[in-house]
């Protein structure tokens, strides 16, 4: 089950970034909402099944609440799940 959140942890970071790409590229005079339209709803299925995941796997590890909190966190500030693949996920593996 670890190996997939830090699969789903990398996916969902790659679409957060490539959702803000889109998002500024919209607010460009040639740009358009296309990218946006098209990036959302992966990154919010995406983002659904980390949070899911990550409270799955809270008790598995023995998370404490701090460790916790960063990790959901980390879905939230861009390059953050890479973060916590790398501090918090990959050590466990």
């Amino acid at each position: 089950m670890l190996k997939t959140f830090r699969i789903v942890a990398f996916l969902e970071g790659v679409s957060y970034l490539l959702l803000m790409g889109a998002s500024i590229y919209k607010r460009m005079p040639e740009g358009n909402d296309e990218f946006v339209k098209l990036l959302g709803m992966p990154h919010g299925l995406l983002f659904v099944a980390y949070i899911a995941l990550a409270i799955f796997l809270r008790s598995t590890f023995k998370w404490d609440t701090k460790t916790f909190a960063i990790i959901l966190l980390g879905s939230l500030v861009p390059f953050g799940t890479f973060y916590v693949d790398k501090k918090y996920l990959k050590p466990l593996a």
